[in-house]
């Protein structure tokens, strides 16, 4: 049962890397960043309760998950600023555009 366990912990945490490599790249950075320290603060509290195995693979899985998130909402914002950016730009262009092309 114990085996079991780990090894759903395992896939359930490799899955989640899997699933994060197709994001930006603050996601990936996130997920690796909080997947290690998760893992550490885990094994950290699972030693105390004398499971560190346990504690390392749920710390990962949920810092993982915790770091893609915020990592993904960053990537999010920084997309949405780029196109606010190229959108104000191309209506500065059009106008410029339009007097340039005015018959007198």
């Amino acid at each position: 049962m114990k085996i079991q366990k780990l090894f759903l912990l395992a896939v359930t945490t490799m899955g989640l890397a899997f699933f994060c490599t197709s994001c930006g790249p603050s996601a990936k950075r996130g997920a690796v960043l909080g997947g290690l320290i998760g893992a550490g603060a885990g094994t950290i509290i699972g030693h105390q309760s004398g499971r560190p195995l346990e504690g390392a693979a749920i710390g990962g899985a949920v810092g993982a998950g915790a770091g893609g998130l915020l990592g993904g909402a960053r990537d999010d914002e920084r997309h949405a600023q780029e196109r606010r950016h190229h959108d104000h730009r191309d209506h500065r262009d059009r106008r410029y555009d339009d007097r340039d092309n005015r018959r007198y």
